[in-house]
């Protein structure tokens, strides 16, 4: 690996280092005969506040994030939402809260039906494993000879216990694996960390191949357009921190875009690939009409705040002498806050009944976590989490002009979808009553936000439009499919354009079920055999006594959980 010495040409160019594309450049480069470039527009993350867990909650700004915001979002009261992503190599994985959720099954199976061969869950799950280094299960729906770790959260606070009991205590079952048979239920988190430090998709599959002479990976290089000559992706254009011309490096087999759900389209309109009349008032000449950035869709978080009569949570913690203690305390023991992602406990719960396919998610903080953390509050507090899964709203994503250093602009439209609302407010209302469980109820002091007031369905609707956020899920904008609405095929080929793929979490065709880094890493190792032509061999659901059963997964598992 080399930050330096960049040649003129490589095999694969991989534009955008994060949770997909650090996995597609690793992957590329195990043949020692491929030439692989990645660029990445952030920097590196040898910060500390990326290797420790609890430094996530730091790590906001242009330094490491792209610091975006919506346009105007007519049903939430006109406002302009925070709609952060990561930026530094690995990307999401570096600055998330490290959650390891996949997904439901079924949200695989609906790629599957819509024509999406191969995108199965029996045809992903392979490749789920083959990422996963799991220090606690080895079954059949878990590896544990991956790069990236996966492990149990050391020492989540007594609060997070208390969650996990109240959630029981209202009628929703334990669940120790939201990755294994079924998601429905409450439990712990597991976290893509390995010994308490962050394994994001740079530590586990870049990092340790820095000595490949095949593998060239250049940081702070923000990749302008890619030049399309004869139908086919032949070069990559980018610029360097004070350099005023940009670098030109070229493409013999593939470029491929890994640059996320909002830059990875920006990119193709950048270069010609795009809605042809949008293109066309910018002054771009487009190269092939798709409808690149269109189908965007993102999880929108609810959520209720309640303070706490005693000093339990994690609030106070990160300031003044506290922190230090806590800094001395995970250096010398490896123990302590630092280790926590403070997102430790969740949920998979459902509001119509479908415990298979639940589609609402729960994401427990024990502290105070108002506006991304914007907002301060004395005194102790938690927060509960709560997003429709599966919202039926679609946004886009476009350009504001032709200059690549203009922000694109980003229109989630939450809340487009009448259906929206009634799964959001009927999830909140399951927060609400796990948090009025017997477990809380000697903490419990009063309900901070919204405020016990607000009761009704209107009530509710009001308080979302004043206060929903973004929970971090862009997806969609360079759908996968074969219909007009398509950008990409099965094995993530732009339509029309040779030499030109999309592997991230823009090709979904839905979103996912869950937090979307494993599913982008589990994109990245998928679309790696596509390039290569190979496939792993669809998972075998084994029996007890290891026989393959042959009925569907919902007679395996038992139809519904209750």
């Amino acid at each position: 690996m080399s930050d330096t010495t960049v040649n003129k040409e490589y095999d694969y160019v991989v534009v955008g280092g994060g949770s997909a594309g650090c996995v597609v450049a690793s992957r590329l480069s195990e043949d020692p005969t491929i030439r692989v470039l990645l660029l990445e527009a952030g920097a590196k993350n040898d910060s500390p506040l990326v290797r420790w867990p609890a430094g996530y909650a730091r790590l906001q700004g242009s330094k490491v994030r792209w610091e975006w915001s919506t346009v105007p979002q007519k049903h939430l009261d006109n406002r302009e939402l925070l709609f952060p992503q990561g930026k530094l190599l690995g990307g999401g994985s570096s600055v998330n809260s490290m959650v390891y959720i996949r997904g439901n099954r079924r949200d695989y199976d609906s790629w599957l039906e819509q024509g999406n061969e191969g995108w199965g869950y029996d045809d992903l799950l392979p490749y789920f494993r083959k990422s996963e280094d799991n220090e606690r299960f080895a079954d059949v729906y878990h590896g544990t000879e991956g790069p990236m770790g996966v492990s149990d959260q050391r020492f989540p606070i007594d609060l997070t216990r208390k969650f996990v009991r109240a959630a029981q205590e209202a009628g929703f079952p334990y669940n120790a694996d939201f990755n294994g048979r079924s998601q429905h239920g409450v439990g712990f988190y597991q976290v893509t960390q390995r010994a308490v430090r962050r394994s994001s998709t740079a530590a586990a599959f870049i990092y340790p191949h820095q000595s490949r002479p095949n593998l060239t990976v250049v940081t702070n290089a923000r990749v302008t357009r890619i030049a399309i000559k004869n139908g086919r992706a032949a070069s990559v254009d980018y610029l360097l921190p004070g350099s005023a011309r940009p670098q030109t490096v070229a493409a013999a087999a593939e470029v491929v875009v890994s640059a996320g759900a909002i830059n990875s389209p920006k990119l193709l309109m950048l270069s010609g690939v795009g809605p042809a009349a949008h293109l066309k008032r910018l002054g771009i000449e487009p190269v092939a009409d798709l409808p690149v950035g269109r189908n965007l869709q993102d999880h929108m978080d609810v959520y209720c705040c309640v303070s706490l009569k005693e000093p339990v949570s994690y609030n106070g913690h990160d300031r003044g002498p506290m922190a230090l203690w806590h800094g001395l305390q995970f250096l010398m023991f490896g123990s302590g806050p630092i280790t926590s992602n403070v997102c430790e406990g969740g949920a998979f719960v459902s509001t119509t009944g479908d415990c298979d396919w639940p589609d609402i998610q729960m994401h427990f903080l024990p502290a105070y976590v108002i506006d991304h953390g914007r907002v301060r509050v004395a005194g102790h507090g938690m927060t509960l989490n709560t997003a429709y899964l599966r919202p039926e709203s679609r946004g886009y994503v476009t350009l504001a002009s032709a200059d690549p250093m203009a922000e694109p602009l980003i229109d989630p439209d939450y809340m487009s979808h009448p259906n929206d609302w009634r799964h959001s407010i009927d999830g909140f209302k399951l927060a609400r009553e796990i948090l009025d469980q017997p477990s809380f109820r000697k903490l419990y002091k009063a309900e901070h936000l919204p405020g016990k007031e607000i009761r009704t369905d209107e009530q509710m609707a009001a308080y979302i439009r004043q206060w929903a956020k973004t929970d971090f899920h862009p997806a969609g904008t360079c759908k996968m499919g074969k219909d007009e609405t398509a950008v990409v095929d099965v094995d993530l080929k732009v339509h029309g354009v040779e030499g030109l793929r999309v592997i991230d979490a823009s090709i979904m065709p839905t979103l996912v079920s869950g937090n979307t880094n494993a599913p982008s890493i589990m994109i990245g190792e998928r679309g790696v055999d596509a390039i290569l032509k190979r496939r792993e061999p669809k998972a075998a659901i084994p029996t007890m006594d290891g026989k393959r059963d042959k009925r569907p997964f919902s007679a395996i598992v038992g139809g519904r959980l209750s």
